[in-house]
């Protein structure tokens, strides 16, 4: 998979779709800033498709509509890539309609995350590298209020000709942002915080694979279909999870741990990445992080697996994009993990 096909400038179009929520019809003040500040941030040109204008019910009854979507920003040539309005819960039901041999033949970018995980996991398969980033409403939205290296990730990662790239931790970071009801808030964020880093808690070597990974609850919506990856995919894969805003319990979190473990997962990737856990206090992320090496090591014995939690991506702001298929490096000594532009 070569990155060339994925690699974005100035003056670009970009397809804005809605595979999943209508909330950009219900909230358009945040919608418009999202459309808005990709544009004028970044110097796309946004191409809104019809799914963006319908809401909920519209969408939920017609999941031709937002596959249609799909596939024909895939089959347009001037299309250079696609980002979502908005994650969602139901992507899942539009996969048997998505045209395989179109989008294979027309790769390009498409970026989402939380119930976007799905589709992205869809393309990963079929051998495009797919971006879980952030999308219109939930991250672009946000981003004159967000640290000003929020913005310039993402031109390194999507406008630039790197070999390398380093992901760091941001600085500040939101867990959430303000009512979406009061129009005036359009990308307002609640309060930054201070960001204590990243968390190495497991692991002592240097290891390398490529990256795989979304939304922990989304990704339950694809296991045991044609979509989960066959047994053989894992080795040598940097698995990344999060939780979402709707803040899986410890325990739910964990039983979904132990079926990765199951598969025999846990024997067959290279590290284990887990993103900030969403609404958690500081106590509650303990224990999550004492939940994780309980199952991991103690009841699946990998016990040299790095694993590495509180990152910046999916459900925080600011979020570093990953991008599925891709290689990183990750040493547990220098404590860095390095993108490959291969």
């Amino acid at each position: 998979m070569s990155f060339k096909n994925y690699k974005l400038n100035k003056g670009d179009k970009i397809a804005i779709l809605a595979p999943s929520s209508g909330k950009a019809k219900k909230f358009p003040g945040v919608y418009k800033e999202g459309i808005k500040n990709i544009e004028e941030i970044f110097g796309l040109i946004v191409v809104e498709y019809p799914t963006t204008k319908m809401d909920d019910k519209q969408l939920y009854n017609n999941p031709d509509l937002r596959a249609e979507d799909i596939n024909n920003a895939f089959a347009d040539s001037s299309i250079r890539g696609i980002i979502t309005t908005i994650g969602g819960d139901d992507s899942v039901r539009i996969l048997p309609l998505l045209d395989k041999n179109v989008i294979k033949k027309n790769p390009k970018l498409f970026m989402g995350y939380s119930d976007t995980s799905v589709l992205l996991v869809f393309l990963n398969q079929l051998g495009l590298i797919s971006f879980h980033g952030p999308s219109v409403m939930a991250g672009f939205a946000q981003t004159k209020n967000l640290p000003k290296s929020f913005e310039n990730h993402i031109n390194n990662l999507l406008f630039s000709e790197f070999k390398t790239l380093e992901y760091r931790p941001f600085r500040k970071y939101c867990d959430c942002y303000k009512d979406w009801e009061l129009p005036e808030t359009k990308g307002a964020i609640n309060k930054l915080k201070e960001n204590d880093g990243w968390h190495w808690i497991n692991g002592e070597n240097e290891v390398s694979g490529k990256l795989f990974g979304g939304c922990i609850e989304a990704l339950e919506f694809i296991k045991s279909t044609i979509y989960w990856p066959s047994k053989n995919f894992w080795q040598d894969r940097i698995l990344f999870l999060e939780t979402s805003e709707e803040k899986p319990t410890i325990d739910q979190v964990k039983r979904m741990l132990r079926n990765y473990g199951t598969q025999g997962v846990f024997q067959k990737i290279s590290a284990l990445l887990f993103g900030r856990a969403n609404f958690y206090t500081s106590i509650e992320k303990q224990r999550l992080e004492k939940m994780i090496l309980d199952v991991v090591i103690d009841e699946f014995n990998a016990n040299n697996l790095p694993i590495i939690t509180n990152m910046d991506f999916g459900h925080t702001d600011p979020q570093l994009i990953l991008p599925l298929g891709m290689d990183v490096t990750i040493n547990c000594v220098t404590k860095t993990i390095i993108l490959l532009n291969n």
